[in-house]
Order: structure tokens, then sequence, then C-alpha cells
């Protein structure tokens, strides 16, 4: 099997391998697609939670960003954790330089244990100068309630924030719903045109580390080989809720999905 497309993450790396870059590059290969990497910082963290952000220097990053897609196009480019100012406008500048429309992103803030992965004054410079560069935005409710400064309770909060979020000049927004207290999940893409609901079982769980970064990394990679945006989110909500259905079940705290869910392993190698 040859790769489908190729894909350019850019994100901070989770040593326990449930979330960030190593969740990203499982989740692109699960699907048939080449990943490469920007790496934005190197954490020290398990499934109870993180001990230590090492950030990498906004300079490295620009220059693994450019210096990977002047050898290697990618379809589509996924960003997650970006940690600074500094770091941000490094990501926007490079992004000048590469001619990608489906960029993807997704406006890590705070880990699945509660731990900050943002402060205020990258959160104000991500809304000024990289949001709109965006093809699609994929933030949860808190990330929402913090990029809006609105609260989220319901459907119908969920739609104002993200026609907030249309206004900062992304063209495409899917908040996920599963930080609400319901029996279903309901993740919202909305744009200038049209509003569309994904409606799902949610499966009580604590093994959900990483569905973010696996959300949003799946739906680049579905729209890296030519699918359109609602069928791209469609398989990637599909995709993501199957993982967690059959997580592995690692770890004392937020335990690790499981990306492989959708690989046929070939039998000579079983």
């Amino acid at each position: 099997m040859k790769p489908k497309s190729k894909i350019l993450i850019i994100a901070g790396s989770d040593s326990s391998g449930g979330a960030g870059i190593q969740a990203d590059i499982k989740t692109v290969t699960s699907l048939g697609s080449y990943a490469m990497t920007a790496v934005t910082a190197v954490t020290v963290q398990n499934t109870k939670g993180v001990y230590a952000v090492i950030p990498i220097k906004p300079k490295e990053i620009e220059k693994q960003v450019t210096f990977s897609c002047k050898d290697i196009k990618p379809n589509a480019i996924k960003i997650g954790m970006l940690h600074s100012s500094k770091v941000i406008i490094s990501i926007a500048s490079a992004l000048k330089k590469i001619k990608t429309s489906k960029i993807i992103l997704d406006p890590v803030m705070i880990a699945k244990g509660g731990a900050r992965l943002i402060n205020q004054s990258a959160i104000k410079t991500l809304k000024n100068k990289l949001i709109k560069k965006a093809y699609l935005l994929t933030p949860n409710i808190p990330e929402a309630e913090v990029l809006t400064n609105t609260k989220i309770k319901n459907l119908d909060d969920m739609i104002y924030a993200a026609q907030i979020l249309i206004k900062f000049g992304v063209k495409n927004v899917l908040i996920k719903g599963g930080h609400r207290k319901s029996k279903y999940l309901e993740d919202i893409l909305l744009n200038q045109k049209e509003i569309k609901i994904f409606k799902n079982k949610k499966i009580k769980t604590k093994n959900t580390h990483g569905t973010g970064c696996t959300l949003s990394s799946a739906i680049a990679t579905f729209l890296s080989c030519g699918k359109p945006l609602k069928k791209s989110c469609e398989l990637g909500i599909k995709y993501v809720n199957q993982a967690i259905g059959s997580n592995p079940n690692y770890g004392k705290g937020h335990g690790p999905i499981n990306h492989l869910n959708s690989i046929i392993v070939n039998k000579k190698f079983r």
C-alpha cells in the first residue's frame, strides 16, 4: 500500500504517546497517508498529567516547516500545540511560503488532565495572526469559550460561539461537544452558508486522551485525499469514536485511544 497523500503536522510531542504529535502520526499513518512533522515543544507527561513543557526555539520550528515543505510538498497541514506568541508568529511566517490551502488548526490550550498549555498573550496572537489562515478550526468547548469569551452550556451556545469564530476570518469551524454532560455527543460544523450537526452516542470511558489531536489529524487526512469537508468531518468523527470504543485501557489516568482500529494487518505479518 502506498501513501495516498502527505500531511505536515505542526504540534507538541507527548512522551506518553497518546496525544500530540505521536497521536497525529499514528492517525495519519493508520488512515493511509504520509506524515511529516515540525515539533513545537517536548512535554514530559503520562496518562495522569503534564509534568513539564520544554519549548523549541521559534526559529527552529519555522526551519522544520520550511525545510520539510521545500522538499516534500504537503497536501494538508495540521496545526496543534503552539505555546507562545513568538511560536505562533513564526508559524504564520512559515505558512506564507507554503502554497497549501487545507490548513486545519486545533487550538490546543488545556491538556486532558487540566494543565494549561498556552498563555494569555499567545491566545491573543492566535486570534490576530493565525486563525484567519485556517480552512478549519477545531476547538472543544473550553477552547471555544476562551476564544470567544462566552459560556457554552447547550447547542445554541455552541452555534453562537462558532458564529463569533467565523467573524475572526476562519472559513469553517467545528466545535466538539465532548465536554457537555449528555447521553449524546453533538459536534457542530459551521460556515457562513450552513450548519451541520454530527450526533453520536457518547461512550462512557476515562480513556479519551488525545481525541482532539486525533480528530483534527483524521479530518486533515481525509481532506488531503480530496474528500469534501463535511464528509471528512463525518469520517474523522467515526474514526475517533471507534478508537475510543476499542481503547487499550493503558495507564492509571486518562488513557489513550486505539489509533490502530482502522488497520487490517496482512496475514504474513501476524
